[in-house]
């Protein structure tokens, strides 16, 4: 028996299946590593360093174990487009500044981890994350088609490039065009045919023996070329105080989206069937892989969807599948530079194009066009935001966007009238049958300064409508799992005024421990009375309708 990172011992048995899922995982993991790395702004072997950190930091503290962490194409176009504006994209001031981003990333989700901040990948919602998804694929597809088409990047911002790319067309080396689109073909077809066929792997290896056969870089086509095979560094990256000021809030965004894809991978790849994801450690661990990522001179890295499906489906047992996949590719990365010299830039951007096109959820959109539209709108904004803005910007405003949505939903519940279903027990909204002189009455959320003034309007509304005061309303609160002072100040206000108008108020169904508490703590139970707060609204109805109330009069 081996001892493993997890903390539990490792099965001989389960070898062969880790090693088979790490020769799969390397497989597919190397096309897209020297691509992300690429799109990063870095020279693409130090994609391999980046998967290794990724996979070696997180070995130890993380705790899914089929977890992939490494260059990802989703956040390399945020930090790439921020520390742009720090120091030139392939610039030694640049990769020092990207390697410090790494630490500081690491420093903010290790924090997340240890504090149990989890909760937080929680607040971006689904229609948000695909606006911001498919902003993002157009960013790598504008950024790429310059080298899939053999002609030099444009300045400006992302439209500014886009159209002076359109008006560029002619100029396009068709050899690379060819070759890259074999690639993007190559991917589609093998994903098609099944998930484990690395389609992109195929492609590039093909469109590089074609270059290196055919001699096509005498035709105008762009290849990697020589490449230093030493990565590891092991130090603190140099960075001046003021870049390093200047990096935090992208820093957060950067944390922010890697928790929001992080927490849905872990969840869609649970270590074992029906368990519960452990979030907050494996925020801890990818905070210690982008530490590690930091001192080995490369740069931020995240949680990676598909590579984790790879190992899931290959048939991985522990971390070790992982921890093989990066022996293999830092061994090509030992070893392979003088073959990877060939590869032609064309293919890796047909690469990141097919990358970009799964980054775009085009059911998940239809689905909430379909049935959502609200919700629509809020994928059109963030998609909007993230292309007329600085990509980090529009994510920025992507997530506020969400919180404020969830605000907003917050402060819209209805304070609803409840009748007695005709023969039962059971109250529900416009069912049936009322009670003479009996309000039943239900607030369906929490009760917070959001939406506290709601609840009073609400109350207000519905005792306008009625032809004659009631003598008793009881507040069904089964949905009242929560409410904070400023709530409180309202509700004790609305008891005082019924007890002014000689109505009784009784709170029925008051189930979460939470609001038991604060109703305690906050003097709501003082001011109903022991006698006023009940298990369900019939035993509510039966103790005060038939009784005299408290004021010495009959209801």
């Amino acid at each position: 028996m081996i001892p493993m990172p997890e903390g539990a011992r490792y099965a001989l048995r389960d070898l062969p299946f880790d090693l088979t899922a790490g020769l799969a995982l390397a497989a597919i993991a190397v096309p897209s590593q020297l691509a992300t790395a690429h799109l990063a702004g870095f020279p693409p072997i130090y994609g391999f360093a980046a998967f290794a950190a990724g996979a070696i930091g997180f070995a130890l503290p993380g705790a899914n174990r089929y977890l992939v962490v490494c260059a990802d194409s989703t956040i390399a176009p945020i930090f790439a487009g921020g520390l742009a504006h720090l120091a030139a994209p392939g610039t030694p001031a640049y990769f020092g500044v990207a390697s410090a981003f790494a630490l500081i990333v690491g420093a903010i989700l290790l924090c997340a981890g240890v504090f149990r901040l989890g909760w937080i990948a929680d607040l971006v919602s689904i229609p948000v994350t695909a606006g911001f998804l498919a902003g993002i694929a157009v960013h790598i597809i504008v950024s790429q088609l310059p080298f899939l088409m053999g002609i030099s990047a444009p300045g400006g911002d992302l439209l500014q490039q886009a159209w002076e790319i359109a008006g560029r067309f002619d100029e396009a080396n068709p050899r690379a065009l060819i070759l890259g689109a074999a690639v993007f073909a190559s991917a589609i077809g093998a994903e098609w045919v099944s998930p484990r066929i690395p389609g992109t792997l195929i492609g590039i290896s093909a469109a590089t023996a074609a270059v290196f056969w055919f001699q096509l870089e005498h035709e105008g086509v762009a290849v990697l070329g020589a490449m230093s095979g030493s990565l590891a560094q092991f130090r603190l990256p140099p960075i001046a105080y003021k870049q390093l000021i200047e990096s935090v809030p992208l820093a957060f965004v950067t944390a922010a989206v890697i928790m929001v894809q992080s927490a849905a991978t872990t969840r869609a790849f649970p270590s074992a069937r029906g368990a519960s994801a452990s979030v907050n450690r494996d925020f801890t661990g990818i905070g210690a892989a982008n530490l590690l990522a930091g001192f080995a001179g490369t740069f931020a890295v995240d949680a990676s969807p598909p590579l984790t499906g790879t190992i899931a489906e290959a048939g991985g047992r522990s971390k070790f599948a992982g921890l093989t996949a990066a022996a293999l590719v830092l061994a090509l990365a030992a070893y392979g530079p003088t073959l990877l010299a060939h590869v032609p830039q064309a293919a890796l951007a047909g690469t990141l194009l097919f990358v970009a096109m799964r980054l775009v959820r085009a059911r998940e959109i239809v689905s909430v066009s379909r049935r959502a539209f609200g919700e629509f709108l809020l994928i059109l904004i963030t998609f909007a935001a993230v292309i007329l803005l600085p990509i980090a910007t529009g994510v920025g405003a992507g997530i506020v966007l969400s919180l404020l949505h969830g605000m907003w939903s917050m402060i819209r519940p209805q304070l609803v009238e409840l009748e007695r279903v005709p023969g039962t027990s059971i109250w529900w909204p416009h069912k049936g049958e009322t009670i003479d002189g009996v309000l039943v009455i239900a607030f369906q959320a929490p009760l917070s300064f959001l939406n506290a003034y709601s609840f009073q309007d609400g109350m207000c509304r519905v005792l306008r409508e009625r032809r004659t005061a009631p003598h008793l309303i009881v507040l069904e609160a089964s949905n009242i799992i929560e409410i904070d002072f400023t709530a409180a100040q309202i509700l004790l206000a609305f008891i005082e005024d019924c007890r002014r108008q000689k109505t009784a108020v009784a709170v029925a169904r008051l189930e979460s421990l939470r609001a038991q508490e604060a109703f305690e703590r906050l003097g709501i139970s003082d001011a109903l009375g022991p006698t006023h707060l009940f298990h369900s609204v019939d035993e509510a109805i039966k103790a005060l309708a038939k009784k005299p109330n408290e004021f010495g009069e009959d209801p």
